[in-house]
């Protein structure tokens, strides 16, 4: 058994085989080395039996040999192994002993490790106070260099055994695990057990795609139909085709991806343990003008990173940038070393996002708003009990079991802002971005969330949020602090960040930045040391215009079908309406008082013309059927017209995973027609039931003329429901909704065509042709002979009153029509509130 000889700053220790070393900050262990960067335990140096082995006690910033992180790794003679970080950590330079015993092994502990001269901090504005010197950080970057971990301890550190010139998997760590492909076979990969290669995934479809080893000693990759789609180099392959792959190629099925090395087939499963980084991010609006300039920073895998800024600073366009929702113009960034742009329709499925706002349904329990969550985002084949086993385990996980019979509203601020997290922690995602979650919670509630965000990043995600609460940053791995128009001013432990910037509070800073706007914060932030020990690395890539790839490569797939999706929808949209006790009350009062408000006009006046219809007219008629008409205008739009904007950050997230933006609002069509068309009805059997007089004979049903006008008053509720949605889609707060309604109801009023004659009046007469109201009316008035009861000229009647069965259809055509053109109005503005990836 070989003695090993260390050296460490200049001093040589002999190891003995018979024992084993340990190596940290710990005063207590064998090997000492005080450095910052170096774990209390860091790692242990024995004899395996066979060679000196190194293993990783999960140490912090990590245990590197040649530029890569390894858990367990055999070394010897000539080997250096670096603690802390991969280029300048402390350094172990491995020999073989010149003979027995010669050394003896020092328990001493090393030498301090210095730390580089300190460079000079740029010069702060006049007035402004000069930022003491750093100290030595407590902690180092760890997302300089690729990292790695296995769970296998066999051949670590030995990349993932791949081809010359593969491309990277997860920072090229060792495989999960290996399969055999023989010539002619067949592996089959889904959820089922049936299958070759199982995949305990719900994003993974029961029978998901195969591997199939040809004759001729190529191998192809065919999906079979999956509903989360299968991917080759992050670009998802059409459905149940084949493509042919190769050594260079990376598949990804669900939360694994494979690579082909010979004849074996590599598994790499992502359990959450990732890098992220971002390089040159650089975001350009119209005008040229910049509102994120040059931001690039590295955030280690299983760790918390806190980002604020003062308004201005660019926080939530660098969110968009990070997130792929907003691609930034030059930069990438990259999710373990794969770009995030290029391959979006993949790792999409990867990241989690929680806006600010709540993203569940307030009016549904917490279970019920899971499961139709869960009933979206999993492929159409999971089982309920699958999916109610995952919600149980998540409700578990966030302490939220016992509150999953409550309704969402009923919860305090900060549980629902669990419900929201548990919500995207239910595809298991190993990256998870928050925008404000603490915004208008209490201090209290403040540090609930903030601990449970470090729990999420302490059991095995990287957790980023965007926050102007600056109580609990002490719990952040990491902080990132934007100054005014977009740039970074400073990225490192939250512990130094004060004591960077050379202020006792962070009120002090923010102050600072206002009052010296124009000043270079990020040139300060350059010219530091802590720049060169948390960002030098990454800073020194050259930034890159983005090019993206074609839209249909970028577009993730469908994990339900339209139709899947559609009835998903129109079940939760039917639930939170049935929850809705004040809006079931309002949706029977409101045609009921307009119904009732027909009636005031005396009930001698009918809407027949009696039996001398030549001789006599009856004026009364038209005011009748305005008042009905407007009615049905103002309870159909305001049936709709919050209905888009009080759901815009739900559909702004679905949307970011697969849902169908023609489905949802389908969704809300058919509902909304539905209870439209009930409305209708009973605006019209009281309207109508009040009256003793009655048109003789309709038009289309000679013998039941009130079913003619209730088919007509029934659409024109449709149509103007339709309006309203256009009004909901293009607000940008819920309150701007009201006065828009008004506004349209009152020109709906004026431009019926019956408190004047807007027929063949030039300019006028075309404006009325948008107005639904103009042809409801119109189609009532066939009915209802207008022409005769008020006539506005003997001569020119209104053609559009004539009492023919094809003006009526001409009438009822065109009210419809207008409904189904605001529709597709409703898709394109939709559009304006989705993640810019998809939109193309």
């Amino acid at each position: 058994m070989p003695e090993l000889v260390l050296e460490l700053n200049g001093r040589t220790w002999t190891l003995d085989p018979s024992r084993s070393y340990t190596l940290g900050r710990d005063p207590q262990g064998d090997l000492v080395i005080d450095d910052a960067r170096v774990s209390w335990r860091h790692a242990t140096i024995s004899w395996g039996g066979r060679s000196w082995v190194i293993e990783d006690h999960g140490s912090t910033n990590g245990t590197y040999v040649q530029g890569q992180r390894i858990h367990q790794l055999e070394i010897g003679p000539g080997s250096a192994v670096h603690l802390g970080n991969a280029t300048d950590g402390p350094r172990l330079n491995l020999s073989a002993a010149a003979g027995a015993g010669a050394g003896a092994f020092s328990a001493q502990g090393a030498a301090p490790q210095h730390a580089p001269a300190q460079q000079a901090q740029a010069a702060a504005p006049q007035g402004w106070p000069q930022a003491p010197a750093p100290q030595q950080p407590h902690d180092a970057p760890r997302a300089q260099v690729p990292q790695q971990h296995s769970p296998h301890k066999q051949g670590q550190g030995q990349g993932a055994g791949g081809a010359a010139g593969a491309p990277p998997v997860y920072g090229d760590r060792s495989p999960t695990t290996f399969h055999q492909l023989a010539l002619g076979r067949v592996m089959r990969i889904g959820r089922a057990l049936e299958n070759e290669l199982v995949v305990s995934d719900l994003q993974v479809s029961r029978h998901h795609a195969e591997f199939v080893a040809t004759p001729d000693g190529r191998f192809e990759i065919r999906d079979l139909g999956s509903h989360n789609g299968t991917f080759v180099n992050g670009q998802p392959i059409a459905k149940s085709s084949t493509v042919l792959i190769g050594p260079n190629d990376i598949v990804g099925v669900g939360h694994s991806t494979f690579r082909l090395v010979g004849d074996r087939l590599e598994e790499f499963v992502d359990t959450g343990e990732i890098s992220f980084s971002a390089r040159h991010l650089t975001v350009t609006v119209d005008g040229g003008k910049q509102i994120l300039r040059d931001v690039s920073f590295g955030v280690p895998e299983k760790s918390l990173i806190g980002v604020i800024g003062p308004s201005g600073s660019g926080k939530s366009t660098l969110l968009k940038a990070l997130t792929g929702y907003r691609p930034a113009n030059q930069g990438d960034v990259l999710y373990d070393n794969r770009s995030l742009y290029k391959q979006f329709a993949e790792l999409r499925q990867r990241i989690g996002l929680v806006p600010q706002d709540d993203i569940l349904h307030k009016e549904l329990t917490v279970r019920k708003a899971l499961t139709y969550a869960a009933k979206l985002r999993f492929p159409a084949d999971t089982t309920a009990a699958e999916r109610a086993a995952r919600i149980d385990e998540v409700l578990r996980e966030l302490k939220l079991d016992i509150h999953k019979e409550k309704k969402v509203t009923s919860l305090s601020g900060g549980q629902r802002k669990r419900v929201s997290v548990a919500l995207e922690l239910l595809t298991k995602p190993s990256l998870i971005f928050l925008d404000e979650p603490t915004s208008g919670l209490d201090p209290g509630m403040d540090r609930d969330v903030m601990q449970l965000l470090r729990g999420l990043a302490d059991d095995g995600r990287t957790v980023l949020v965007v926050t102007h609460s600056v109580a609990e940053l002490a719990l952040c791995d990491k902080l990132l602090v934007m100054a005014p128009g977009g740039s970074v001013a400073y990225f490192g432990p939250p512990e130094e960040a004060l004591n960077f910037f050379g202020y006792s509070t962070w009120a002090d800073v923010f102050s600072a930045f206002e009052n010296y706007r124009d000043y270079d914060w990020a040139g300060r932030w350059k010219g530091s040391q802590h720049y060169q020990m948390y960002a030098a690395d990454i800073d020194a890539v050259a930034a890159q215009s983005v090019h993206m790839p074609p839209p249909q490569q970028m577009r993730p797939p469908k994990p339900q079908s339209w139709g899947s999706q559609l009835w998903t929808l129109i079940r939760r949209y039917s639930s939170v309406i049935a929850s809705d006790k004040g809006f079931i009350g309002l949706m029977f009062i409101l045609p009921a008082v307009l119904g009732i408000v027909s009636t005031v006009i005396p009930a001698d006046s009918g809407l027949g013309l009696g039996p001398a219809r030549v001789r006599f007219t009856n004026k009364d008629v038209g005011t009748i059927l305005l008042i009905l008409a407007v009615g049905a205008c103002f309870s159909g739009a305001a049936n709709s017209v919050r209905e888009l904007i009080k759901e815009r950050v739900i559909y702004e997230r679905e949307r970011a995973t697969g849902l169908s933006r023609s489905a949802y609002l389908m969704s809300k069509v058919i509902v909304l027609g539905v209870i439209t068309a009930l409305q209708g009805a009973v605006i019209c059997a009281i309207g109508f039931g009040a009256r003793d007089r009655l048109p003789r004979e309709g038009v289309i049903f000679a013998d039941t003329p009130v079913i003619e006008m209730t088919m007509v008053i029934s659409t024109l509720g449709f149509t103007c429901m339709m309006f309203g949605l256009i009004i909901s889609a293009l607000v940008k707060t819920a309150e701007k909704t009201m006065p828009l309604l008004v506004m349209f109801a009152i020109v709906q009023v004026v431009f019926t065509g019956v408190l004047f004659q807007v027929y063949d009046s030039p300019g006028i007469e075309q404006v009325a042709w948008l107005m639904p109201s103009r042809w409801a009316v119109a189609a009532l008035g066939t009915t209802a002979e207008l022409n005769v009861a008020m006539p506005w000229d003997r001569a020119n009647v209104d053609q559009l009153w004539e009492h023919t069965a094809g003006q009526w259809a001409v009438d009822m055509g065109v009210l419809f029509g207008l409904g189904v053109i605001c529709g597709f109005v409703v898709v394109r503005l939709l559009r304006r509130h989705e993640p810019e990836v998809m939109r193309k």
